[in-house]
């Protein structure tokens, strides 16, 4: 038998069942959320040092004067360190350039 003209029919069992998942995954994905800021506070003072760390490579990309004002400083007071750094400094240059080249060499045959 079928309801009388004008009166709503009775809702269907599977929008009710979809409404009720819906508000299920909606729970769910809040939780989750919530979870994923709890956890993520740990990484809060690592980022920081990093973002600070960055912010400090900036400062010193836009006021190269600095470090170079510290380098010439440095080498006018003690000449012979500066000399056996940048000894230092040019052999780990040529091996870093060695090791890449052998790198892609080894990377070719294969």
């Amino acid at each position: 038998m079928s309801p009388p003209a004008g009166s709503p029919s009775p809702p269907s069992p599977a929008p009710l069942a979809l409404a009720l998942r819906r508000e299920l995954l909606l729970t769910r994905s809040r939780a989750l959320r919530q979870q994923l800021a709890r956890e993520s506070e740990v990484l809060e003072a690592p980022l920081a040092l990093v973002d600070q760390a960055r912010q400090g490579l900036r400062w010193l990309r836009q006021h190269p004067e600095w470090p170079i004002g510290g380098l010439v400083l440095l080498a006018l007071l003690r000449p012979r360190r500066v000399w056996r750094w940048a000894a230092r400094g040019w052999w780990a240059w040529r091996l870093w350039r060695r090791t890449g080249r052998l790198l892609v060499a080894a990377a070719a045959r294969l």
